[in-house]
């Protein structure tokens, strides 16, 4: 037996290894019988693997009590460290859904409500200007109708996001490059203190009215400067204290720490018009020293099973971290017919998709989930949805970027065959 398939084998945890407890993950009961019949996702999945398209992969489909997991390929291409289920990945854009939940806390403290200005802890953001149009110059404004909420940052429709076109196609776009606020791919040791990115971010206009559409990202980069702003003390060390610890996400955070290095992953990018793959990231890069800026759209770290903690709680089935309300609305479409008609930076995506707070919900069809499933995924190679109406959660990661924001191949497999072994 090759040691792929045997780390198969115990992983997911198939046949008379999941009967045995051999592969029950380290937290909560799990029944003694498999109910989800994974092998076809295993062969989709090892596949890509093989076929040498990505290095390695976790991936992770709980149900009720149920939990598999399938792991398989190296950390590095051409290593020799086996992708086991405590390696460490970027999870990128899956931090979203996580800082959505933070804001959520300072909710149920008390401490903010939904229709905050949120000119009150960030005057940067305060009287703010508007651009007359996408292709207008920074001086070319109108002023705002309405001050952003803390709403507007939830569901990304306070006015600023990433322009879905090519590099300096439009001034706001060279203006948002030059004060280097990292609208683009992960890239921590390239951004500033939360302080003077505030700043900078501020000296910009906005580039729709607050609340007219959605725009991807910078909401919950915002989000992450005022948590820190609010809780009185730095976005990573409430994230710590009032989540990851709580919830026993032990694996979670902005950067990795030496004694965790010989589990984390080298990150690869993807020419999309040569396929060829290179280094995007080594295990002691970016992510190896505490970041100046603690991305709250792209910059946290983490295993399958701290965000299957994660998920857990948005199923009310870990702690009581958020209350339920939080959660509910967490989970639940807050964009408007109009807000959805106005944004077409991912043509279709609003056919069958709405926005919750920091994550997407499935609203149609949809291989990832049934609707009301929410979920988010990375850009650097990871995907994470939690299904409601099957009690469902499924992760899965990888060290390869996509190349668009269509999902890749390997995420659309993952999705069809979870989805199918885990059918009613």
């Amino acid at each position: 037996m090759t040691d792929d398939r045997r780390t198969f084998l115990k992983g997911i945890g198939m046949m008379s290894a999941l009967a045995a407890g051999c592969a029950t993950p380290s937290r909560g009961p799990r029944r003694g019988g498999s109910t989800m019949q994974l092998d076809d996702m295993h062969m989709r999945l090892a596949g890509y693997v093989e076929r040498g398209e990505i290095p390695g992969y976790v991936a992770l489909v709980a149900r009720g009590d149920e939990v598999q997991v399938d792991a398989m390929g190296k950390t590095a291409r051409g290593g020799a460290v086996p992708v086991r289920r405590e390696t460490i990945f970027r999870v990128a854009s899956m931090t979203k859904p996580v800082t959505a939940a933070a804001t959520m806390i300072l909710v149920d403290d008390g401490k903010l409500q939904l229709d905050d200005a949120v000119a009150r802890w960030l005057p940067e953001l305060a009287n703010r200007r508007v651009l007359r149009s996408l292709g207008a110059q920074l001086d070319d404004t109108v002023p705002a109708a309405r001050a952003i909420t803390v709403r507007d940052l939830l569901t990304f429709t306070l006015g600023f996001g990433i322009v879905f076109a090519p590099p300096g196609t439009y001034p706001i776009q060279r203006a948002t490059d030059e004060a280097k606020l990292g609208q683009g791919i992960p890239a921590p040791s390239s951004i500033v203190a939360p302080d003077e990115w505030m700043k900078r971010f501020g000296a910009l206009p906005l580039i729709h009215q607050p609340g007219a559409r959605w725009m991807y990202n910078t909401g919950c980069d915002v989000l992450g400067v005022l948590i820190a702003r609010v809780a009185g003390k730095s976005f990573e060390a409430f994230l710590a204290e009032r989540l990851f610890v709580p919830l026993g996400m032990v694996d979670t955070a902005f950067h990795v720490p030496p004694d965790k290095r010989d589990r984390f992953t080298v990150s690869y990018v993807v020419n999309p018009a040569t396929g060829a793959m290179s280094e995007y990231d080594p295990i002691d890069g970016q992510w190896a020293t505490p970041p100046a800026f603690p991305s709250g759209a792209g910059g946290l770290v983490s295993t399958v099973d701290d965000f299957l903690a994660f998920g857990e709680l948005l199923l009310g089935r870990r702690g009581h971290v958020l209350s339920a309300s939080s959660i509910a609305a967490l989970m639940r479409d807050q964009l408007t017919p109009a807000q959805k008609a106005a944004s077409n930076d991912f043509p279709g995506f609003f056919e069958a998709h709405g926005w919750g707070f920091g994550g997407m919900v499935v609203t149609g069809a949809d291989d990832s989930g049934s609707p009301g499933t929410y979920g988010w995924d990375g850009g650097l190679g990871t995907s994470f949805r939690v299904d409601p109406q099957r009690q469902v959660v499924t992760i899965l990661l990888t060290q390869r970027a996509w190349t668009s924001p269509v999902a890749p191949a390997v995420c659309r497999d993952f999705w069809a065959t979870t989805r199918a072994a885990t059918r009613p």
